[in-house]
C-alpha cells in the first residue's frame, strides 16, 4: 500500500488533499494575524481597554490552548483515525473563533482564544499526519513546506481585512475587530463541506484491522488518477507482514521516543522550540512594535503585514523543492542559520535607531523568507521521523513542547515593548536569534536525510513483523 501511494503521479486528488487539509494553516494565519492586527483596537476598545501585557496574555492563552489541543487530539488521532479528527477539531475552532467576537472582558476573551488554539492545535496533529501519508515521497518535502507556508496566505487575508475593518471611516473599530474574528468561522464552514471528499489514510486503516477498507480507498484513488489519463507503473512484490492493532500504548510511544530514536527526539524538540519562540516573539507583538516605536496608527498596521506575509509565503514556495533535491539537512542548516543572523542584524539596527517602520518591515520580510521555510521544515521533520502508529501523537508532542516553550514569548516581548527601551527589545531579539543558530548547529550532528524516501524507510512502522 505505501508503494502504491508513492508511485502515484500528481493529480487532482492530491490538489484536493492540499486544499481541504492545508486550509488549517490559512486559518491559523488568519487567527494569529487578526490577534496581532487588532491589538491596537483591543487596547483602544471602550469595552475591553486592554494593556499591551493583556494582549500578550490573551495571545499566550491561544498558544497554551494549542498545546493542550495538540496533545489531546493527537492522542485521539492515532486511535480514532485522521478523518474523524478533521471534523472534530475544525468544529471546535468554528465555535470558539465565532465566540471570540462576542467576548466582553479579558477572562472571556482569553477563554475563547484558548479554545480556538485548542482546535487549531488538534488540526496540526490530524492534518500533518494525513498529508504525510497521502502525498508521494518524492513530493513530500515541498508539499509539506508549501502547505505550512500557506499560514501566511491567511495572514495576508487577515491584514487586508483589518485595513477595512479597523478604519473608523468605514466601520466602528469596536465592531470591526469582532467581525474580523467571526470571519474565520465563515471560512471554516466551507472547509467542513470540502473535507467530506478526503478519504481516511490507507496506511492508518491497514494497521487498525481495516485492510479491506484501505484497499477500497487506494483502488478509488488509483481509479481517479487513471481517469485523468495517467498510466501507473507496475510494482515489484513486497514481502511485509503487518500485525494490526486497535491502539498503540504509551509505553511503546515513549520507548520509540527515548530508546529507539532518542537523537531524533532531541533534534525535533530543538527545531520546534527554536522556531516557536522566534515566530511568537516577533509576530504576536508585530502591531505593538509598529504602534509604540514608529507611531503607526492601529488601522494602518495591515499595510505593513502584507509585505511581511509575502516574504513568508515565498520562502517555502521557492526554497521548498530544494528540501527534496538538495536534501533536508543542508536546507535546514541554511534556513535556520540565515534566520538567526538576519534577526540579530535587524535587532542591532533597530536598537541603533537606524530603521523606519518601512525599513523595519522590509528587514523582517527578508528574515522571515528564510524563517518561514525553517519553521515549516520543523513540522516536516517531526512528522516523517517517527513510526506510522504514533505519528500524530509525535507531531503533537513536539508541537506542544515547542509551542509551550515559545508561549511565554508574546507576554515577555509585550513587557519589553511596554518598557519603551529599544535595548530591552534587542535582548529579546538576540535570544530568539541564538535559538535559531543553535538549531542549525544541532542539525549538523543530528539531521536526518529523509528526502525522497518512503515514510516506512525513514521510520519502520511498529506493526511490521
Amino acid at each position: 500500500m505505501p508503494a502504491r501511494l508513492d508511485r502515484l503521479p500528481w493529480s487532482r486528488f492530491h490538489w484536493l488533499v492540499v486544499i481541504a487539509l492545508g486550509i488549517t494553516w490559512i486559518l491559523d494565519g488568519l487567527e494569529v494575524t487578526i490577534a496581532g492586527s487588532v491589538a491596537g483596537a483591543l487596547r483602544e476598545s471602550p469595552v475591553l481597554r486592554f494593556s499591551a501585557s493583556d494582549v500578550g496574555f490573551a495571545n499566550s492563552a491561544y498558544l497554551v490552548g494549542a498545546v493542550g489541543g495538540a496533545l489531546f487530539f493527537g492522542w485521539l488521532t492515532d486511535r480514532w483515525g485522521r478523518k474523524k479528527l478533521f471534523f472534530l477539531t475544525l468544529g471546535l475552532y468554528l465555535i470558539a473563533t465565532a465566540g471570540t467576537a462576542f467576548t466582553w472582558d479579558l477572562p472571556s476573551f482569553a477563554l475563547m482564544r484558548f479554545l480556538t488554539g485548542a482546535g487549531i492545535g488538534g488540526e496540526y496533529s490530524a492534518i500533518n499526519s494525513a498529508i504525510q501519508e497521502l502525498i508521494p515521497a518524492r513530493r513530500r518535502g515541498w508539499t509539506d513546506l508549501v502547505i505550512n507556508g500557506s499560514f501566511w496566505i491567511g495572514a495576508a487575508l487577515a491584514s487586508g481585512a483589518s485595513i477595512l475593518l479597523l478604519d473608523p471611516r468605514v466601520i466602528d473599530p469596536e465592531i470591526g475587530w469582532r467581525l474580523a474574528f467571526f470571519g474565520g468561522a465563515v471560512i471554516g464552514v466551507f472547509i467542513l463541506l470540502l473535507r467530506r471528499f478526503v478519504p481516511e489514510s490507507p496506511r492508518w486503516l491497514a494497521t487498525h484491522h481495516r485492510a479491506e477498507e484501505a484497499e477500497r480507498v487506494i483502488e478509488g484513488i488509483e481509479a481517479r488518477v487513471r481517469a485523468e489519463g495517467h498510466v501507473l507503473p507496475d510494482l515489484p512484490p513486497v514481502d511485509t507482514r503487518v500485525t494490526p492493532r486497535h491502539a498503540t500504548s504509551m509505553q511503546e510511544v515513549f520507548t520509540a521516543l527515548f530508546r529507539t530514536y532518542p537523537k531524533r527526539t532531541f533534534y525535533c524538540l530543538v527545531l520546534m522550540a527554536a522556531q516557536a519562540f522566534f515566530y511568537n516573539a516577533i509576530f504576536f507583538t508585530y502591531a505593538m512594535m509598529l504602534t509604540d516605536f514608529y507611531d503607526v496608527p492601529s488601522r494602518d498596521v495591515g499595510y505593513y503585514i502584507l509585505p511581511f506575509a509575502a516574504g513568508n509565503v515565498l520562502g517555502p514556495l521557492l526554497l521548498g523543492r530544494l528540501f527534496d533535491t538538495w536534501g533536508r539537512r543542508p536546507m535546514i542548516i541554511l534556513t535556520y542559520g540565515m534566520s538567526g543572523v538576519l534577526l540579530a542584524a535587524t535587532g542591532f539596527a533597530f536598537a541603533g535607531g537606524h530603521l523606519t517602520a518601512t525599513t523595519q518591515t522590509l528587514c523582517w520580510s527578508v528574515t522571515f523568507f528564510f524563517a518561514s521555510a525553517a519553521a515549516s521544515a520543523a513540522y516536516l521533520t517531526a512528522a516523517e521521523n517517527f513510526p506510522l502508529e504514533m505519528r500524530a501523537l509525535a507531531i503533537a508532542i513536539f508541537y506542544a513542547l515547542g509551542t509551550l516553550l515559545g508561549a511565554v514569548a508574546p507576554w515577555v516581548f509585550g513587557l519589553l515593548i511596554e518598557s519603551g527601551s529599544r535595548e530591552q527589545v534587542l535582548i529579546g531579539y538576540l535570544f530568539g536569534a541564538g535559538l535559531m543558530l543553535l538549531a542549525a548547529l544541532v542539525t549538523v550532528f543530528y539531521g536526518v536525510a529523509a528526502e525522497r524516501k518512503p515514510l516506512e524507510e525513514v521510520a519502520r512502522p511498529l506493526s511490521w513483523d
